[in-house]
C-alpha cells in the first residue's frame, strides 16, 4: 500500500522558516518524481515544487522560487521542503504527491498533508 506521510508543519512568524518532511512507503520511492502541492482554505490545489526521481533536477512555482528548496533522500525514502522567508500567503495545507506521466503536475497518490500557518 502506497503511503505518504507529511510532517514538520506549524505556526511561524513572517520571515521564519520551516522544514517539511514526507515519509514514503509501499513503493519504490527512488523511481518516482515527487511534488509538493499546497491548498489554502477556499482555494484549489497549487503546485509548489517538484524533484526528479534521482534528485538531479528541481522545479519551483514562481511564488516560492528563491525561498523554498526541495530535496530528497532516496536511502531514507523521504522528501523534504525547506521553506525560508515565509509569508502569510504561504499559509496552507502542504501535501507531498507521487508524480505520474509526463510533467510533474499529475499525481496518483498524495498524503493527508501538514498545516503551515504564517502569522504575526
Amino acid at each position: 500500500e502506497v503511503q505518504l506521510v507529511e510532517s514538520g508543519g506549524g505556526m511561524v512568524q513572517p520571515g521564519g522558516s520551516l522544514r517539511l518532511s514526507c515519509a514514503a512507503s509501499g513503493f519504490n520511492f527512488s523511481s518516482y518524481d515527487m511534488s509538493w502541492v499546497r491548498q489554502a482554505p477556499g482555494k484549489g490545489p497549487e503546485w509548489v515544487s517538484a524533484i526528479w526521481f534521482g534528485g538531479g533536477r528541481t522545479y519551483y512555482a514562481d511564488s516560492v522560487k528563491g525561498r523554498f528548496t526541495v530535496s530528497r533522500d532516496n536511502a531514507k525514502n523521504t522528501l523534504y521542503l525547506q521553506m525560508n522567508s515565509l509569508k502569510p500567503e504561504d499559509s496552507a495545507l502542504y501535501h507531498c504527491a507521487r508524480v505520474i506521466g509526463l510533467g510533474y503536475k499529475n499525481y496518483d497518490y498524495w498524503g493527508q498533508g501538514t498545516q503551515v500557518t504564517v502569522s504575526s
